[in-house]
């Protein structure tokens, strides 16, 4: 005779949970919702942040109404919405206003949504944690949107000697490349088709090798051995370009472990009183 269980409830959710949400089209590849809520859980809140697939033609009329939750005290944004959901924030944090993109948006006490962005400090302590310099090395970063945007700006903070840009939207690199220059004028920037030949690190910051995607955000065969390839994507863990990059003998930083990089930075900054 089967036995019946010894409780008919679970323990992290009940009426008083606070409630968090990332918002992305699509959303099968974040890994927010099981880290960012053991770290809530880890530093006793009664909270949660669950993935919230919001259609890209829906963002303006989901969104506003979605703000209105009374148990809703936050929101994660990914693809595609890292620069749109600015428009959601009654005022940004320090990195938002220099990079025109935010990741995490916050509701204060007294009502207001402040939003922040965390990709590019993620980025960076995932490198430092690694003991990977970035200081005076030549990088070639792939994709300057909300994240790369942000990981240009913390790159730029740790004085590499070379940064080549790359995206498909030239406005937008140009922009990219200014903020390159002003965080650090020693840095040489270059903006152009993706390379690997006299790089140190090669980043991907595009949505290319994303969810079974098979393609390589830049065309080669083969990686140089002495290459660092950090690839932004969180799932697979394994993309294209990173197995391409293990097969050739490379040192490789995952999207996960930039995550793991953020998550203390943005949960400080969700729970800290405002």
């Amino acid at each position: 005779m089967t036995q019946p269980p010894a409780t008919d409830q679970v323990s992290f959710l009940d009426g008083r949970t606070r409630l968090y949400g990332i918002v992305g089209d699509p959303i099968e590849q974040v890994r927010s919702p099981e880290m960012i809520t053991w770290e809530l859980q880890q530093r006793g809140a009664n909270a949660v942040l669950l993935p919230l697939h919001v259609r890209e033609p829906d963002f303006d009329a989901v969104m506003p109404q979605l703000q209105r939750l009374a148990n809703l005290d936050g929101l994660v944004f990914t693809i595609p919405f890292k620069a749109r959901a600015l428009g959601l924030a009654s005022r940004l944090g320090p990195q938002a206003q220099q990079i025109g993109a935010i990741n995490a948006l916050k509701r204060t006490r007294a009502g207001a949504w402040v939003g922040e962005i965390f990709d590019g400090s993620g980025c960076v302590e995932a490198f430092r944690r690694r003991g990977l310099p970035l200081a005076g090395q030549r990088v070639m970063l792939v994709g300057l949107g909300g994240a790369g945007s942000a990981i240009a700006a913390a790159v730029a903070g740790q004085q590499p000697a070379l940064m080549r840009l790359h995206d498909l939207d030239a406005t937008r690199g140009a922009r990219v490349a200014d903020t390159v220059r002003r965080i650090s004028p020693g840095t040489r920037v270059e903006l152009g088709p993706p390379v690997v030949d006299g790089m140190d690190v090669l980043m991907n910051a595009s949505p290319v090798g994303m969810l079974g995607d098979p393609r390589l955000p830049i065309e080669v065969d083969r990686l140089p051995e002495a290459l660092v390839v950090f690839d932004a994507i969180v799932k697979p863990e394994m993309t294209p370009l990173l197995a391409l990059a293990q097969r050739c003998g490379c040192r490789t930083v995952q999207g996960r472990e930039m995550m793991r990089g953020q998550i203390a930075r943005m949960v400080d900054f969700f729970l800290e009183n405002s």
